[in-house]
């Protein structure tokens, strides 16, 4: 079990979370699924009913529950790490990106905004006070990557460049258009340029990564539990993965690591 340091460079994607229709329906799924347990925050209760997900008494994801009524597209949102939420919401408008929430305090936890880039992918900036994001990576059950899906890599990295300084390493092998970040010479995300293979329904977004120890049972599980196999498990560079989606169709990935 590897922890989590307690700081984070600017840039590191650190937490992960999901808004949902019904808390309730979505703890049972994940639960049954990732074995997690879930803790109440009061501090976060500020925006309506919020959970933390729980693996062995480290914070691993948090899910809070819309407001009645509210209609959106459900979805996994990646956090990234700031030391000043405020300036970096600056950098973001000024680098062409959309700040649509905040920044604003989420108690004594920390400080938070709600961005999208220019080509419209959400994502979150998380500036840490008493949270400090995802507390382990790597059992069963834990976010362990984060990959943008856009249209084009090279054209949206210079946006994550400018605002957080990460350094680019494209990749052109089977000419996939595919551009690694790093802070501090260690990879921290990707992006994945698809082209129209976007589609015209589902937009640029940031897909979360759980570590499972079979993808192939994960997706079973996954259907048995009211959910639904987005691409069914199929082998990569980085191990084997599935796309799947819970009971209220936010889409999520699993992943094997590859033996090293």
């Amino acid at each position: 079990m590897t922890e989590a340091p307690i700081r984070r460079r600017p840039g590191t994607p650190c937490w992960v979370s999901l808004m949902v229709h019904s808390l309730g329906t979505t703890r049972e799924f994940y639960g049954a699924l990732f074995g997690w347990t879930f803790v109440t925050v009061p501090g976060a209760q500020q925006f309506g009913p919020y959970v933390r997900a729980v693996l062995d008494g480290k914070e691993v994801a948090g899910i809070g529950e819309l407001a009645p009524g509210r209609r959106m597209p459900l979805a996994w949102t990646t956090y990234l790490a700031t030391d000043d939420a405020d300036a970096t919401a600056e950098a973001i408008r000024g680098c062409g990106g959309t700040v649509g929430v905040g920044p604003l305090d989420a108690g004594e936890e920390g400080r938070l905004a709600m961005a999208s880039d220019p080509a419209g992918a959400l994502f979150g900036i998380w500036q840490a006070r008493a949270h400090t994001g995802t507390a382990v990576a790597g059992p069963h059950g834990t976010p362990v990557w984060n990959e943008l899906v856009t249209r084009e890599a090279a054209w949206v990295s210079t946006f994550y460049r400018s605002v957080f300084g990460y350094d680019l390493e494209a990749t052109d092998e089977s000419g996939e258009d595919v551009v690694t970040l790093r802070l501090d010479g260690r990879a921290v995300a990707t992006l994945h340029g698809v082209g129209e293979g976007l589609g015209p329904i589902r937009a640029s977004h940031w897909m979360t990564y759980f570590a499972v120890g079979d993808p192939d049972a994960t997706a079973r599980r996954v259907v048995e539990l009211g959910g639904h196999v987005i691409e069914p498990p199929w082998e990569t560079a980085a191990g084997r993965v599935a796309t799947l989606a819970d009971p209220e169709g936010a889409v999520f990935s699993v992943v094997r690591s590859a033996p090293r």
